[in-house]
């Protein structure tokens, strides 16, 4: 590969790392807490969900970009075999909240059943707080993993 076309790829994989894991560390650090802190279930839910939605797009841009450049800048080294292992961890826990317990978040707030949509959040926020700490494990591993 040349050096612009790594280039390309490194810059749009290290934009989809940060667009991924930053969404979700502002997600779960920052906005939740608030969220939280000021809005009872009847606004705080449909806030979540709704940030969701615009969020859950710039993942599946992400994941996309990050398997293909992934796999364009494949460089055979073992660091890079288990980033990828923990990356298709995680991409199968966010097809999961893509397609389960999202979609059960949204009906539970259309039928005004807020106790089953925390019930749904909740289970979303789990499973993006250990999509969260696979993804600094990943980081590490990759700015790490050349010089081990």
């Amino acid at each position: 590969m040349s050096i612009i076309y790594f280039a390309i790829a490194i810059t749009l994989h290290i934009f989809s790392v940060v667009i991924w894991i930053g969404g979700m560390f502002f997600a779960h650090f920052a906005l939740r807490p608030v969220a939280t802190s000021l809005l009872d279930p009847p606004l705080r839910l449909p806030l979540m969900s709704q940030v969701l939605t615009r969020f859950f797009p710039w993942v599946w841009a992400s994941v996309v970009l990050l398997w293909a450049t992934g796999f364009w800048m494949n460089t055979d080294r073992i660091y890079i075999y288990i980033m990828m292992a923990i990356a298709a961890i995680m991409t199968i826990i966010f097809v999961y909240i893509f397609f389960l317990p999202f979609p059960n978040l949204k009906k539970a707030l259309t039928n005004k059943n807020f106790p089953e949509a925390g019930k749904h959040l909740a289970r979303i926020r789990h499973l993006i707080h250990l999509n969260l700490w696979l993804g600094v494990l990943t980081i590490i591993i990759g700015t790490a993993g050349r010089f081990i």
